[in-house]
């Protein structure tokens, strides 16, 4: 599947069930917990669960504009692209993230056996039991999981900027 598919296939089927409710650090690293739903392409009826963190490092205002750093994604090795074609393939969509470091690593890959619906309620209901305010929870394709861990991370950052812009303009006073 080609870039432009798997991004119209992420965008379509990516839903964030939760978003963490802790807003991102402006001054240090913030550390994004997510459990990743998708359907078994092996096992029809079953739900694949990738349980990973992003570090999201602090914004800075020496970097250059629009260039942000993708690591952990998988987009060179599982992809065969380099990160450059990913942040060009972004921007080129009309979407740009912050010049931010963003580092993806997965914990653990598991199988729910049991349909995705089922899947989502076992893992909602196990966050608010363990009452974890700080990982959000995603259901996306299997074959573009990258997308919509980076579509989570992008609305975390969307409704954490004015709080940043705030925090960085008040420390530079």
């Amino acid at each position: 599947m080609e870039l432009e598919q798997m991004w119209g296939k992420a965008v379509k089927e990516t839903e964030i069930i939760r978003y963490r409710i802790s807003p991102l650090q402006t001054f240090k690293v913030t550390d994004v917990p997510y459990t990743l739903l998708c359907e078994s392409i092996v096992n029809p009826g079953d739900t694949v669960v990738r349980k990973g963190h992003v570090s999201v490092h602090e914004p800075s205002l020496l970097m250059p504009p629009n260039h942000p750093f993708f690591e952990g994604f998988g987009f060179e090795e599982n992809l065969c692209v380099d990160k450059d074609t990913i942040r060009t393939f972004l921007l080129l969509r009309g979407i740009s993230f912050p010049s931010l470091k963003y580092n993806n690593e997965i914990n653990a890959i598991d199988v729910f056996e049991g349909c995705i619906d089922k899947a989502v309620k076992h893992h909602a209901d196990r966050l608010e039991r363990e009452e974890d305010v700080k990982a959000g929870l995603i259901v996306g394709s299997d074959e573009c999981w990258q997308f919509s861990v980076l579509i989570f991370v992008g609305g975390l950052v969307t409704r954490s900027a004015s709080k940043d812009m705030k925090n960085l303009l008040e420390r530079h006073k």
